[in-house]
């Protein structure tokens, strides 16, 4: 029976997806185990150091087919780990082969090998959802370069801005997580093989050559190093997890807030059914959103315990090894369910401009209260200018009305602007700024990040 939302069958596709599923599956955990066992047999044929056709032999019958599973697993649970019930098996499976089975390696060599080949197979998942979402905010902030609305600091109107530049300001975070991505792979796509104390004692002078083939057969980078207790590629592949979730959780903070009732300024894409309330039949929740915002914080835990993991006694750890068993796999099913939320989300998020522009007029110009402090500035100086509209800005919140009325009963400011000058420096729409020409750096900049 499932115990988690990782594998309930109610939860399990809200909080991870199929595909990242089946990349860090215990089937394909141990074919990973396997095809690292495999590979080291190839190299080490490869370097002289085991028979050719010991390494053939073993390639042919070390398959995930040929173990006793329920086996292993009572012998993981006496051992502590999976790799000698594996290789005991792969010995006798693979005849007069099996003593060459594992030859030189320790049980981490194996296992961390196999999660960079998991971690490997699951950033390709990230990469790809990250491009995609790149596209969607893309879309967006184009469509919507110019659609004005009411920027808030400290959720409060502030500023006017433009839809498309809310959407510049997301885009630009996810093109950093694409150079970030780049420039950590590298990194982290580092293979594991070092032996006992992580010298390589066991294999003399062969012991680098073996390593280096054994990379080479996987397409791993050879390791500067022995990794097996510094552990801050792992650590840094779950924060960038961690930031990339975070990202979202703003999007969707965002979004969530543009849904209340009092702003309808945006909506997640109607589906029937998606939303619902058991008893308010009006009631359309962000469930994405709302997803997105979880992630974060689940994944910002497991990177937070993957930092802790990486403070390790001498040369091979006493348990926060086995912390990362947890951490890694959670991290990348969440950050998973969150990029897939944001995809549906942001591919049919519903714009209400309509809605904006009524908002960004709520405060009868009051937002546009800089914009008149500085149309004043030049002729009283800006501090005085500042305390002429603040004024103003007092007597239209007292008497609600607008602050063009308010401003034109004060002969301060006619003495210096005009009518017309005023109705233009009152209304919303003429206080954009450069949000557009943001807008189109970003674009600009989207398109030059490598993909």
């Amino acid at each position: 029976m499932s115990t988690t939302v990782f594998d309930s069958a109610l939860f399990r596709d809200m909080f991870g997806t199929a595909e990242m599923r089946d990349v860090f599956s215990d089937k394909a955990l141990i074919q990973r185990y396997i095809e690292v066992e495999v590979a080291l047999a190839r190299a080490e044929a490869r370097c002289g150091v085991i028979p050719a056709e010991a390494a053939e032999q073993i390639a042919e019958q070390a398959t995930f087919d040929a173990l006793d599973l329920a086996l292993m697993q009572h012998e993981t649970e006496i051992v502590g780990y999976p790799i000698l019930p594996l290789v005991e098996q792969l010995s006798k499976t693979c005849g007069d082969a099996g003593r060459y089975v594992h030859w030189g390696a320790t049980t981490q060599d194996i296992m961390d090998t196999a999660v960079v080949l998991q971690i490997r197979a699951a950033l390709k998942l990230v990469e790809r959802d990250v491009q995609a979402v790149r596209g969607l905010l893309a879309g967006l902030a184009r469509t919507y370069r110019d659609t004005p609305m009411a920027g808030r600091t400290h959720l409060q109107h502030a500023l006017p801005i433009t839809f498309g530049y809310k959407c510049a300001v997301w885009l630009s975070m996810f093109d950093r997580h694409a150079e970030r991505l780049v420039e950590l792979r590298p990194r982290v796509e580092v293979g594991q093989f070092a032996g006992a104390a992580g010298t390589l004692a066991s294999l003399g002078d062969k012991g680098l050559e073996v390593q280096a083939a054994l990379m080479a057969e996987l397409g791993l980078g050879v390791p500067q190093a022995t990794w097996h207790v510094a552990r801050d590629g792992l650590a840094e592949t779950l924060n960038f997890l961690g930031l990339v979730t975070a990202s979202l959780g703003k999007v969707a903070l965002d979004v969530m807030m543009m849904m209340t009732s009092e702003l309808g300024e945006a909506y997640e894409p109607f589906v029937k059914g998606r939303g619902a309330s058991s008893t308010m039949p009006q009631k359309r929740n962000p469930i994405s959103c709302e997803l997105m915002y979880a992630a974060a914080k689940g994944v910002r835990q497991q990177a937070g315990l993957m930092l802790d993991a990486m403070i390790q006694d001498f040369e091979r750890s006493t348990g926060p090894w086995q912390a990362e068993w947890i951490a890694i796999p959670e991290a990348f099913a969440l950050s998973a369910a969150s990029l897939g939320q944001a995809k549906f989300m942001l591919a049919g998020l519903e714009v209400r401009p309509e809605r904006m522009l009524k908002n960004l007029n709520m405060t009868q110009g009051l937002i546009v209260a800089e914009a008149v402090m500085m149309g004043l500035a030049p002729a009283l100086g800006r501090q005085v200018a500042h305390d002429v509209v603040y004024a103003a800005c007092r007597v239209a919140n007292d008497e609600h009305i607008s602050l063009f009325d308010a401003l034109i009963a004060q002969g301060a400011v006619t003495e210096r602007l005009d009518r017309a000058e005023l109705q233009r420096l009152t209304d919303p729409r003429n206080y954009l700024g450069l949000a557009p020409q943001m807008v189109d750096r970003a674009l600009a900049q989207e398109g030059s990040v490598k993909r």
